[in-house]
């Protein structure tokens, strides 16, 4: 669903963040779905991610958010494989409405 007529380029920093964390949704999505995977990184390395893929993605950084910013008195600090902070959540939901997605 990438069409040029909605896309808003990334910058370079929100790049980065949606690169870094769709490789390691990826990886984790290999260990637990090869073939959702598979066709996953097939649309990635072509630009573009299935509707399903997308919608994967947008769950799977919701629900790994490990900065939350909480101090010791408001809560815990969650440790995670890579560090996803509520501002990374909001650049990939950007991302993927930037690329036509309903997140």
């Amino acid at each position: 669903m990438d069409s040029e007529d909605t896309h808003r380029p990334a910058s370079a920093e929100e790049r980065r963040t949606v690169e870094r964390l769709v490789e390691a949704w990826l990886a984790e999505t290999e260990r637990h779905d090869a073939a959702a995977a598979r066709e996953a990184r097939a649309g990635w390395e072509r630009g573009t991610l299935p509707d399903r893929s997308a919608q994967d993605l947008a769950h799977w950084v919701t629900a790994r958010v490990t900065d939350t910013a909480f101090n010791e008195d408001e809560g815990p600090w969650i440790g995670g494989a890579v560090r996803i902070t509520p501002a990374d959540k909001e650049t990939v939901h950007r991302w993927l409405k930037d690329r036509g997605h309903l997140i």
